[in-house]
């Protein structure tokens, strides 16, 4: 597979040379400033996780490792980024100049793409000066968001698809088409109706006919053959007019061309009404009239619970396309949680480079506290259960480090971008190893992710402390 990606934060429009320096929120040059000015410019160390799988499943299918790596190796300021933040903040000229020479020198850990993860796990792990690392949030977030959803929600529906063939047709919903078409290929998708996104990552191209094409001769039958005669394997919409009358025309094409010039009717598809029962009266036709080779093929606004749905009552169906649910974050809520990803990118530990080894930091929101302190993440068995613990703590028996090192003192670790097949392969024999507790669209229990003892007792003082401070007492 091909190597060529987008990052998601330059897909829309592409600057003269994609620096991203303004690629961020407005508080984050704003809190590098105070930190700028107060030169609390130590070494901090930031956690990016996610507090829940989407859909209310258990896993997330981590994806977006290279355009965020590509983001942070291009984060830089132009000139004209600098004269605009002159115009929006009245910033001391010093502190410019220091955005003009910055880059980011720091160590990045991460999940590698294809890796099956689980909630409040540190799934990419980044120590930097604090500018440093501060300033590559939005852009590091929103190249992982994006992708791992897409590829989580991919994942889903072609574990609920039980073997059958997904599709994945969302360019003229996707408000990110590339970043959709290659994490929908990575959680499983087969194909892509995109064709420059097929190009660019040497995916499947596939499609059927538009109804504007059967609207466009006077009946259905002129519209069959003339889609029959030009391609030598085709497929057909049957929903433009009638199914039942489109059905009998298209076995009567189908024999007729079969006949004359040798060519296949490889798949019809439906697209709307009762889809079980529709793809039921197709399948019945078709046998009927020996065409047992001929797919079926249904969309329409599907996602996995309802793919899910259609397999369960045994519907003859043979692939799935999907759009809308792939290329759009529902706006719905989830088990009473937004729909999406989001994930979070927290700060857990500064280091001024004073010689007394740092300070844990921890957030004590009620529902969105933190751990403090730099981690890893191992796994045990297959997933018998995954750890999170301190990285000075040694690795525990036959564990698996989830963490693996992708820049190193600002520069890229060799093997960290592998080709798109490999992350691919490596995605799908994550997810085949993964036990069906964990598979299923709604899971009975979490799965198990525990922390050491290290870690908790490190928790637990920190929040002692904070708390102490917070209230005006002395921690004794």
């Amino acid at each position: 597979m091909g190597r060529a990606y987008t990052s998601p934060v330059a897909e829309p429009t592409h600057g003269d040379d994609d620096s991203y320096g303004l690629v961020t929120d407005l508080y984050h040059p704003d809190a590098a400033y105070v930190a700028w000015r107060l030169r609390r410019l130590g070494t901090t160390t930031f956690d990016l996780y996610t507090r829940r799988a989407p859909g209310g499943g258990a896993f997330i299918l981590v994806a977006g490792l290279e355009p965020a790596l590509d983001f942070v190796r291009n984060f830089r300021y132009r000139e004209r980024d600098l004269r605009y933040l002159a115009q929006v903040r009245d910033y001391d000229p010093g502190f410019l100049e220091f955005l003009g020479s910055l880059r980011f020198t720091g160590d990045i850990h991460a999940m590698p793409e294809g890796t099956v993860a689980f909630p409040n796990e540190p799934l990419v792990r980044v120590t930097a000066p604090f500018p440093e690392a501060l300033l590559i949030e939005a852009g590091v977030l929103q190249a992982v968001n994006a992708a791992s959803w897409v590829a989580t929600k991919a994942a889903r529906m072609t574990i609920a698809a039980r073997g059958r063939r997904v599709a994945e047709f969302a360019l003229r919903r996707a408000a990110a088409p590339f970043t959709v078409a290659r994490s929908a290929y990575i959680g499983g998708c087969s194909s892509t109706s995109f064709v420059a996104a097929a190009e660019r990552y040497r995916l499947a191209a596939t499609g059927t006919i538009p109804h504007a094409l059967v609207q466009l001769f006077p009946d259905e039958r002129e519209a069959f053959i003339a889609v029959a005669e030009t391609f030598s394997r085709y497929t057909v919409l049957l929903d433009t007019y009638d199914i039942g009358a489109a059905m009998d025309i298209v076995t009567d094409v189908a024999r007729d061309v079969q006949e004359r010039v040798g060519h296949t009717l490889a798949a019809v598809r439906l697209d709307s009404g009762d889809l079980e029962a529709g793809s039921r009266f197709a399948r019945g036709v078709l046998d009927r009239e020996g065409l047992h080779a001929t797919r079926i093929i249904v969309s329409g606004d599907l996602d996995e619970e309802s793919i899910e749905a259609l397999v369960a009552s045994g519907a003859p169906v043979d692939a799935f396309g999907v759009g809308t649910s792939l290329g759009t974050t529902p706006g719905s809520r989830i088990d009473g949680h937004p729909g999406g990803l989001g994930g979070v990118y927290k700060a857990v530990h500064y280091d001024d480079g004073n010689g007394v080894g740092g300070l844990p930091l921890v957030k004590l929101s009620a529902d969105k506290g933190t751990l403090p302190g730099r981690k890893d993440v191992y796994r045990l068995g297959r997933y018998d259960h995954d750890v999170i613990q301190l990285v000075e703590e040694p690795r525990p028996d036959g564990g698996l480090r989830l963490l693996r090192p992708v820049i190193r003192n600002g520069e890229t670790v060799a093997g960290s971008t592998p080709p798109l097949g490999e992350i691919w392969e490596f995605a799908q024999a994550n997810l085949r190893d993964l036990p069906e507790p964990w598979r299923v669209l709604r899971p009975d229990s979490p799965y198990p992710v525990r922390h050491s003892r290290a870690l908790d007792e490190l928790h637990d003082r920190v929040v002692h402390e904070r708390r102490a401070t917070a209230s005006g007492r002395h921690t004794p």
